[in-house]
């Protein structure tokens, strides 16, 4: 969990929730069964539950008061804050979910780059497993871009390109794995496709030379060599002084294909 994000959220959630409570404060309730409630006081209830870190019960008031006390201002800061608590409780499913359905009733409403955030910041938190598929990484991607080119000037956005190039070199990092299995098999086709990915759509990734060095070593083995020839002339230009052009040039060189 980077200090940045959860601080970023958390200031912003206490603001949206103080900004709605005026009313007084009950006893918190374990569950959030139906019980008929003013919108003020069933609102101070979820606030004191997320101040005493209960988020999963602090989510499920803040849904209450949208259940009891619809098309309200009450309703709509609830909406947001629920996301907020799942999130916070790492329930990313329905955090994601909750933003979703706060952006589908209120599109234009200023805390909009808040809900985009909370969507990108739950998909980004759950790609630190390297053993994971890369879906919810694609995701965050998604998200993080989106965000980034719907609010480039909010105070979100600088973050949002942070995460967005790790999220690139996670992306492209995986793809340099699935290519090398597919060397280790000799299925030159499909490495070279994995390698040309990485090139053509991770090109800010420090992974680029190695992808370029085993494309030479691919197009060689394809019988390829004007193909490997290109790969090491790009690799020259880019990254004349390191080891994976040191590699290549010495692949072409025996193969007479420099």
């Amino acid at each position: 969990m980077h200090r940045l994000t959860r601080a970023t959220l958390t200031v912003l959630a206490a603001s949206l929730a103080l900004s709605a409570c005026g009313g007084r404060a009950a006893k918190p309730k374990g569950e959030a069964r139906y019980v008929a409630r003013d919108v003020e006081t069933l609102y101070a209830n979820a606030k004191q539950l997320l101040d005493q870190k209960r988020f999963a019960e602090a989510a499920a008031l803040f849904d209450e008061v949208e259940r009891q006390h619809p098309y309200t201002v009450w309703a709509r800061r609830a909406e947001l804050m629920s996301a907020f608590a799942h999130w916070a409780s790492r329930d990313y499913p329905n955090a994601i979910q909750a933003a979703q359905r706060f952006l589908s009733l209120h599109p234009g409403y200023k805390d909009a780059p808040y809900a985009y955030y909370i969507i990108a910041i739950s998909y980004y938190e759950q790609i630190n497993d390297p053993q994971r598929d890369s879906k919810t990484t694609y995701q965050a991607k998604d998200a993080l871009t989106e965000l980034i080119r719907r609010y480039p000037n909010s105070d979100y956005a600088a973050d949002a390109k942070l995460k967005l190039d790790l999220v690139q070199d996670a992306l492209a990092g995986k793809e340099m794995e699935i290519g090398r299995f597919y060397q280790r098999r000799k299925d030159w086709l499909a490495s070279t496709i994995r390698f040309r990915n990485v090139v053509d759509n991770f090109g800010t990734t420090n992974h680029v030379p190695e992808a370029l060095e085993r494309l030479v070593e691919s197009y060689l083995a394809l019988g390829l060599p004007e193909e490997a020839r290109k790969a090491g002339a790009v690799l020259n230009y880019n990254y004349p002084g390191s080891v994976w052009y040191e590699r290549a040039y010495k692949l072409l060189n025996e193969n007479k294909a420099a």
